[in-house]
């Protein structure tokens, strides 16, 4: 059947009202055909080929003019026919392969690999799609390679384009050939996949897993298998290229709690949370994100089980090591309050670098709770008491950048003073239990005078003066 929107429909008719008339190769359909005016008459050659094929098939003897099937060695992968050739000419559109005696087929250049083209003479494997009465051709291509698929030529196991259209519950919506096609979430990628959406409008390599032509037909999808066969022939690249201490650029694939994962040419390697950043991070998405482009240090290398370790911050200064060259014990410096915790103040004194301002640290007297003295982004100058690189800890104080009250001068505390640090490391469980019964004991006693008593709970009973 004809198609009335297709301009080279007349000159089809023309060719097969008269046989004698010399065969015209019509301009490639993209170049002055709409999309779907292309597609429908890919179709139309794709039924006048099945035809010719079941003619040649059932005919016995091949009517004159007529090629038959391709004869000779053969194999059948996945539906569709596989067959050696010998190249006879490179062009810079096609290349023509010699099968035998005036059999010649026709594969487009841009279906090979600029890295593996073929040279004039070479014997190469190729897949017949069909052929093309016309122009007396097989119509080929590379085996592995994406085709227009072609609803009466659908076969499982065939690699094809599919078209995203949409998404749903189990997976995503495709079309290929026309037909309506189903790709399982499990078979979209190696991984897990979170959110669908980013695929609508894509065109995907996918493979054929499963066809019923029945009713509406039913293409059911899979790209597990070429993204495997992909993942292990590049890492057979780097097997070769990559090796502990190495240090490459990445980009950020996946985030999860323990790490990120970053694709370092096809390969995914773990960055774990530790190795992401100098300090202490909790959620690796508060550094990272995915997407990102990253530079990586490689830290292991196993094959055997498929691993690869990588580091972020060993690819960057650490900003403590800097900070030793820049910030000595004894300095007073300006900082911003960062985290408000029970024991302390982290206060950030260079970008990167924090300190802690132990609670000890805050004032001369005895604090109860650290935010009744500081506030979180506020701006504070300290003192630094130490720098240790190795520990990664930087000392602080707040109350050492005022003058100490005089009570703090008689060789004993003041009255609102808490215990140093040394003595709150020296006090043992045990003497914490024997101070909360004597506090309990006084308490009662407290009690017992009716509050006309005055208590001073010291550290032993030489303490105790009634008023």
């Amino acid at each position: 059947m004809s198609n009335p929107t297709d301009p080279t429909a007349p000159e089809a008719a023309n060719n097969s009202s008269n046989p004698q008339a010399p065969a015209k190769t019509p301009p490639p359909a993209s170049a002055t055909l709409s999309a779907e005016v292309e597609a429908e008459v890919e179709q139309a050659m794709a039924a006048l080929g099945a035809e010719q094929d079941h003619a040649n098939a059932s005919a016995k003897p091949a009517p004159a003019g007529e090629k038959p099937r391709v004869r000779g060695p053969r194999r059948v992968v996945g539906g569709r026919e596989i067959r050696p050739g010998r190249v006879a000419s490179v062009g810079p559109d096609d290349i023509f392969i010699e099968f035998g005696p005036k059999e010649l087929g026709v594969a487009s250049r841009a279906s090979f690999p600029e890295d593996k083209l073929p040279q004039q003479g070479d014997i190469i494997d190729v897949v017949v799609e069909r052929f093309n009465a016309n122009e007396q051709l097989y119509i080929c291509s590379m085996p592995g390679a994406v085709t227009k698929a072609e609803w009466e030529m659908l076969e499982p196991g065939q690699v094809v384009e599919a078209l995203v259209k949409g998404t749903n519950k189990g997976g995503l919506d495709c079309e290929v050939a026309g037909h309506r096609a189903f790709l399982p979430a499990s078979q979209v990628e190696l991984n897990r996949v979170e959110d669908f959406s980013p695929y609508v409008g894509q065109k995907l390599k996918c493979q054929v897993a499963k066809l019923e032509r029945a009713g509406h037909g039913n293409i059911v999808l899979s790209r597990r298998e070429l993204l495997n066969a992909e993942r292990k022939e590049k890492t057979e690249v780097l097997r070769n290229t990559l090796s502990e201490g190495q240090t490459i650029d990445g980009t950020v694939s996946r985030i999860m709690d323990y790490g990120a994962f970053v694709d370092i040419g096809g390969v995914d390697g773990l960055v774990h949370v530790s190795d992401i950043s100098h300090d202490r991070i909790r959620d690796p998405k508060s550094v990272v994100s995915e997407g990102q482009a990253v530079r990586v240090k490689i830290l292991k290398l196993d094959w055997a089980k498929n691993r690869i370790s990588l580091g972020i911050k060993q690819c960057m200064d650490d900003p403590y090591k800097a900070a030793t060259g820049t910030i000595a014990a004894g300095e007073t410096v300006t900082g911003k309050v960062t985290k408000i915790m029970e024991f302390g103040a982290f206060v950030e004194i260079a970008p990167g670098v924090e300190g802690l301002v132990h609670i000890s640290e805050l004032a001369w007297k005895r604090i109860a709770k650290v935010d009744s003295v500081l506030k979180p982004d506020e701006v504070i100058t300290v003192k630094v008491l130490e720098v240790d690189p190795d520990k990664r800890r930087i000392s602080l104080s707040l109350k050492q950048t005022t003058e100490p009250p005089k009570n703090a001068t008689r060789g004993r505390r003041g009255e609102d003073e808490g215990p140093s640090i040394e003595e709150i490391q020296k006090i043992t469980p045990k003497d914490r239990r024997l101070r909360e019964e004597f506090q309990k004991k006084h308490q009662g006693l407290k009690s017992g005078l009716g509050g006309g008593g005055n208590v001073d709970l010291g550290e032993g009973l030489g303490s105790l003066t009634l008023g």
